[in-house]
């Protein structure tokens, strides 16, 4: 199974690191129509063919991403769009 990890320090307040996962599950959901549920500090977000985790803590955000076959084709631009987000919305 194919994925990636991303992780990105922060220094911002809790709440807004939350928002800002927030708003990547919703644009992840609109835009990959990929499910997301809140498990403690975790966002779980699961789909057809992708499973990941965002955690955050220690001030450490980290994602992990498993895809499936025919979604690892999709590897690259699908990382690429989650660290453009970590880079924009994380401090």
């Amino acid at each position: 199974m194919a994925g990636f990890r991303l992780s990105k320090p922060y220094t911002m307040p809790v709440e807004e690191l939350r928002e800002a996962a927030r708003q990547l599950a919703a644009k992840l959901e609109r835009k990959h129509g990929v499910r997301s549920s809140w498990q403690g500090d975790n966002l779980r977000i699961r789909g057809s063919g992708v499973d990941g985790e965002l955690s955050f803590g220690d001030g450490v955000v980290d994602i992990s991403v498993q895809l499936g076959l025919l979604a690892s084709a999709f590897r690259k631009p699908l990382q690429a769009e989650v660290q453009r987000y970590l880079d924009e919305m994380v401090s």
